[in-house]
């Protein structure tokens, strides 16, 4: 079975946090999968939304979203490969990372590859003195479409108080035919006023957003410096990961992926279909 050591015996890349439109940074990912599924390296990256944006979750319904809150404000929405509710990602507030290799190198088991993968998202919690862990026990949804909101599930839902706390980040996989992609939101600095403002009717106040969310900045007193430094050497040390960058190939691919799939309105406000 895979496990650690095998991880880093592969060639990874780390690719550091950089700030592109949420679109792109969704067909980025997918480029990524491409490039480990053709043979080249695997990647650990991080990554910031600019301007802040709303993914939607795969089978979000469009009429869960506020569409003029978000024009108004200056929030650009996507929808995500991953299922699961939609997310605020606040530019400043967020911070995103995600993991891709090729599917023949993890394990096919979903409990298995998330054992396997969120390891060192625990591991930059720590080296910031943040005492985070899986959430202990399964707690009930406040509001499904929104997914920090969702239903807690211990396998991929961090929160403070070692388990017990509030939710700090969320992590999520989906498999394509020759690679897998795990990507994942982290809250640094909680914003629930936008947050729930991007849903049309969250029925949720931002004192019970606050009741189930925090942010980094909650329980540690660290600059989104420090925390982005943090996760990404987190990541890099786990995967033995060089530091790298997109080929100009690549970026190319990516600006494609995001014009024709994530940033058009047949995938984004169109397209229906059945909670993953």
């Amino acid at each position: 079975m895979t496990d650690a050591d095998d991880i880093a015996d592969r060639e990874w890349r780390l690719i550091r946090e950089e700030a592109r439109p949420g679109p792109l940074n969704m067909a980025l990912d997918e480029v990524a999968a491409e490039t480990a599924a053709a043979g080249g390296p695997r990647t650990v990256r991080l990554y910031r939304w600019e301007p802040s944006c709303l993914s939607m979750g795969y089978g979000q319904a469009p009429e869960t979203v506020d569409w003029a809150f978000c024009e108004a404000e200056g929030i650009d929405v996507t929808r995500r490969q991953t299922g699961g509710g939609g997310i605020y990602h606040d530019s400043l507030g967020d911070i995103s990372y995600s993991i891709t290799a090729p599917a023949v190198e993890l394990p096919g088991e979903l409990m298995e590859s998330y054992h396997l993968l969120c390891p060192p998202v625990l591991d930059g919690f720590a080296r910031l003195g943040a005492d985070a862990d899986f959430v202990e026990e399964a707690r009930p949804a406040l509001y499904e479409p929104a997914c920090y909101l969702r239903a807690l599930h211990p396998a991929h839902d961090v929160v403070s108080d070692g388990g017990t706390g509030r939710k700090l980040a969320g992590n999520a996989q989906y498999r394509q035919k020759e690679a897998v992609i795990q990507h994942g939101s982290i809250t640094y600095d909680a914003t629930p006023e936008r947050h729930l403002g991007v849903f049309s009717e969250p029925g949720v106040s931002p004192e019970a957003f606050e009741e189930r969310v925090a942010g980094v900045t909650d329980i540690v007193d660290v600059t989104r410096e420090e925390a982005v430094a943090a996760f990404e050497s987190a990541l890099a040390e786990w995967a033995d990961a060089e530091d790298g960058e997109w080929t100009e190939a690549e970026l190319a691919r990516g600006r494609e992926i995001a014009a024709e799939k994530y940033g058009h309105d047949s995938w984004v406000r169109e397209r229906e279909g059945s909670e993953r």
